[in-house]
Parts: structure tokens; sequence; C-alpha cells
């Protein structure tokens, strides 16, 4: 069976092209560097489509092609964002290669360099399950025209375990908040408190707007109704309820910026008599080089901005507050909690954050803090012992 070499043609610059239509299907591709590499070419390219064709062979597709589709049709997910990170970062890896190539072995480049990142097992793993997800979707749910499958098998992905990786919570002890909000730009130092005192994730306090705010009158206070949009889930509008010192942080942010509550510029340290030298703007995120630089200052490396939200829980139930208005304060879900918040439950809402508002001498301590502490009282006991005080004696006439 001969076989046509028709829609090859040289191309500028002494290089060979192919642009070839058969049986409604386009192949082309440009800088061949010589005919007979873009015959080679356009010969496998023919013998593929033939073989789907005419036996029903399943096409081969590569991992970003699968993983394109994927974001289509998921595109109204509400994790989606977090889903296409994570295949960015594996794309380089595996981006390249044809679904039945991708495995165990093809993915352990991609493990090792990210724990080589210091990534934690559970970061890698949300890796691996996007990955394992397509595969699964493209061997039992996606099929071409002709019935078919994208993938025959969907291979087994490993996951890394996490018994024994895990990074425990570290809620704030009072003595801790009180060193590191002072080592807090004003601004991001506002709004750690404010999250001390209302227990919301830090996303929402980044995108705290003033149409949210509702003046509840019967208190004094302002709640922020939070769009479903800005929820975790995004199941229905919450309420962030504000304790009397959440309240001065509100009041103190009033007139700064017309959408945003929080919001940053950068301030003049001389010539204070003129104009500020960029307008009020709002704040990406709270986990940025201030935090971080704050963070070493004050002896604590590791704390995330998240366990800001696990000291309100802890200090909720130390101070006798039941377990069903923490889960209405810290947004977790609560089949008994209504769709409409009453005032009544404003009000017992309102009253549990003022339990917490300052220290109240209790021990205000996880399992995890006193760990560290009884760790680092041996570490300076241990030091102590291998570098002894040496005393001169005094001498007798």
């Amino acid at each position: 069976m001969g076989r046509s070499t028709r829609g090859i043609h040289p191309d500028e610059g002494g290089t060979w092209q192919v642009d070839k239509i058969w049986r409604g299907t386009r192949f082309r591709q440009r800088g061949f560097t010589s005919a007979g590499e873009a015959q080679a070419w356009l010969i496998k390219q023919l013998e593929e489509l033939r073989t789907v064709t005419l036996h029903g062979a399943r096409p081969k597709r590569t991992f970003d092609q699968a993983a394109a589709h994927y974001v289509t049709i998921f595109q109204d997910k509400v994790s989606i964002e977090t889903e296409t990170s994570w295949l960015k970062s594996v794309m380089p890896h595996i981006g390249h290669l044809q679904l039945n190539q991708v495995h165990d072995g093809t993915l352990a480049p991609y493990v090792a360099k990210r724990l080589a990142q210091g990534r934690s097992h559970k970061t890698v793993n949300s890796g691996l399950g996007i990955v394992r997800r397509i595969l699964n979707l493209a061997a039992k749910s996606w099929r071409d025209e002709n019935g078919m499958t994208w993938l025959e098998h969907a291979p087994a992905i490993t996951m890394l375990p996490l018994v024994g990786h895990q990074r425990e919570p570290q809620p704030l002890s009072w003595g801790q908040q009180r060193k590191l909000l002072p080592l807090l730009p004003d601004h991001l130092a506002r709004m750690a408190l404010f999250d001390l005192n209302t227990g919301v994730r830090d996303d929402v306090v980044c995108n705290l707007r003033w149409d949210w705010e509702i003046q509840v009158p019967e208190l004094g206070i302002s709640v922020f109704e939070v769009p479903r949009e800005h929820v975790k889930g995004r199941r229905r509008p919450r309420v962030v309820v504000c304790n009397s010192v959440a309240q001065s942080i509100i009041e103190s942010q009033r007139g700064r910026h017309e959408e945003f509550v929080f919001v940053w510029r950068r301030e003049r340290v001389k010539n204070l008599d003129d104009a500020p030298v960029m307008p009020y703007r709002p704040i990406q995120t709270m986990h940025n080089t201030a935090w971080q630089r704050a963070r070493r200052e004050a002896g604590m490396p590791d704390l995330h901005v998240h366990d800001l939200r696990h000291t309100v829980g802890m200090r909720l139930r130390e101070a006798g507050v039941p377990e069903s208005t923490v889960a209405d304060i810290l947004w977790h879900s609560n089949a008994s909690m209504t769709r409409h918040y009453s005032v009544a439950q404003i009000v017992e809402l309102h009253a549990a954050l003022e339990k917490i508002k300052e220290d109240s001498g209790r021990w205000n301590k996880s399992l995890a803090t006193l760990r560290r502490e009884h760790e680092e009282a041996k570490r300076v006991a241990l030091e102590g012992e291998s570098h002894p005080k040496v005393t001169q004696q005094r001498k007798t006439g």
C-alpha cells in the first residue's frame, strides 16, 4: 500500500513543513530539517489516525489535554482555583506524557521535588489527588465519539503517609499574643487582633467589605453578613459577630476605604505634612513577608495565620462555651444551624466572644504548647550543664 507524501513543503530558512488534511483532520507541523524527517512524522500521524478510524483503537491523549478538559467541565466547581494551582505544580513533570504513561514511577520526580522544597505530605497528596481524580475520570467516565474511554485502566496512585507527618495546630497563649502583635505592622496587627476576637478565616478578613455590615442597635455593635461566594464550601452566607474589641477595630477603620474594611498604604516617615505616598488599598493576604518576619522575631517561626482561628476555638472551649455555639462562631458544619440568624442568636454569639476578649488567667495552652515549652526547658537545662559557671576562689593570704 503506497503512502502519499503530499502536504510536505519546503519552508523559509531551508526547513520543511507539513500541512495536510486527511478525512477532516488537519496535520500541521513546522521546523523539520529535511523532507524525509517531515515524511516520517506525517506517516506516523496518519498511521495512528487510520488505526483509530478503522480498528477502533483508543486515541492517545496527553495528560495536559485531560487536565484542560477537567478544568473546562468543572470550571464552576468551588475548589477549581485551588485544583488548578495543584495542576500547575505537577504539569511540568507529567503534562507531556500520554495518559497511560502516568503512574507512580513518572510521578516520583514531582514528589521528590515538592518534598525537597519543604512541602508537607498533605500538600503533596493534594497534587497527587487531582492527578488520580483525572485518571479515574478518563478511565471510567470520559468517552470519545466511538464510545471508548480515554484510558483503559486507571493506575493506583500511591499517596504519602500522613501519620507522623501532619503539623499540629499551634494556638497562641496570651503571652505569645502579647509578644507577637507589637512586632507586626499596625495594619496587620489590627487584622490579627480582629481574627483573634472573631475566629474567621484570614481570607474573610482580607475581603471584609463595608456593604456587608449590618448594625445591631440592641447590642450597639455590627455584624457582617458574608456572601456565600466568600464562605468555604459556598453553601450559604455566614455572619461575623464583633465583640467589643473587634468592634473597636472596625470603628478605627472607618473612612479609610470606600469598599474594604482592612486596607494598607505606605506612610511617610518624613515630610509628614505632605500628602500620603499612596492611597489605601486592599490587602491580598495576611501571610506575607511582614507576618513571616514578626513570627520569626517572636520565636514562633512555624506559626500559621490559621492558628489564630485555632486560638479562638480553644479559648471559647476554655471559657465553657457550648460546642454548638463554638461551631456557629467558627462556621463549622452544624445541622441544627438555621439559614437565617435571629437577634437572639447574635446575642448568644456576642456573649460568647466577649468571654475571650482579654486574658482571664486561664491556662490557655494546648498539649502541643506544653510539649514545646517542656522541650525548650530541657534544651536550656542541657545548655546550662554543658557550659557550667566557673567561680574564682578568693585567695587567702
